[in-house]
């Protein structure tokens, strides 16, 4: 049987900036905990991302002491106070309407100053019950302010077998995954159900479509030409539809750590 592993394990805590490695993270019913539990806002209320604010990824958040901190480049950093009586406001991901939180208005500006416009932070209730797609998840299944999936698991052999296709390689963190294993075949996770790790069992529900974010330079907050879509699209199109990574649904809480083994089925 194959040694497959946990190499990598990330979050992003902010939809669509810069993500964190960990050794060790939670499960919970969203995904990784913190992972997408804010979002930043334009004034209708809808989702801001890389694919229209690319330099978003220069914005790095980090949680210390239990907030949430953000930092970028020639600004000072700044805390996101959990408030005492958070407003309730609305929130769209795509057609999905999303109960979410207002959190700091010095946030906001800060935010605004940033992106340069007027945009605001918000953040996941505790409470939220944004429902998975139901054509590929069971009642229930919930997720926070991900594209539409609580987790993405992405395999390294995937990434060599494209980057071998490249004439310049990326790193894994261009397709922002939350879990990577190591010691499978390329795509393997294609084929894959279920899989059990430390005792957590997930489903593997969906191959993941990828869009221009994927081309933004971490490094720069730059769209940098056409790749990787351009060769993914060769041998990775499915439906018109560029498919790398899978997403998962998670059906239990526990610890993930780096270097744990994975049992696919």
């Amino acid at each position: 049987m194959p040694n497959i592993r946990v190499s990598e394990l990330y979050i992003y805590p902010v939809k669509s900036m810069a993500g964190i490695s960990l050794p060790s993270s939670r499960v919970d019913a969203l995904g990784l905990v913190q992972d997408r539990r804010w979002m930043v806002v334009n004034e209708s209320g809808y989702m801001v991302t890389q694919r229209s604010h690319p330099r978003m990824v220069l914005i790095s958040p980090r949680l210390e002491n239990g907030n949430l901190v953000l930092e970028t480049a020639g600004k000072s950093p700044i805390v996101v106070p959990e408030s005492s009586a958070p407003v309730r406001v609305e929130a769209r991901v795509w057609n999905d309407a999303v109960a979410a939180l207002a959190t700091d208005p010095d946030v906001d500006w800060w935010l605004s100053e940033v992106l340069g416009e007027p945009v605001r932070l918000v953040s996941f209730p505790r409470d939220g019950k944004r429902q998975v797609d139901r054509q590929y998840a069971r009642a229930g299944d919930r997720t926070a302010f991900s594209d539409g999936f609580p987790i993405l698991l992405i395999s390294q052999a995937s990434l060599d077998d494209l980057n071998q296709r490249l004439e310049q390689p990326l790193p894994m963190r261009r397709f922002r995954p939350n879990i990577v294993v190591t010691g499978t075949e390329p795509y393997a996770e294609d084929d894959w159900r279920q899989m059990q790790i430390a005792g957590v069992n997930f489903r593997i529900v969906k191959p993941c479509s990828r869009c221009v974010v994927t081309t933004v330079d971490p490094e720069t907050g730059e769209v940098v030409g056409d790749e990787p879509l351009r060769t993914l699209a060769t041998y990775r199109k499915q439906g018109g539809k560029v498919m790398f990574g899978q997403n998962v649904i998670p059906d239990n809480a526990g610890i993930l750590r780096v270097g744990d083994q994975v049992l696919p089925q």
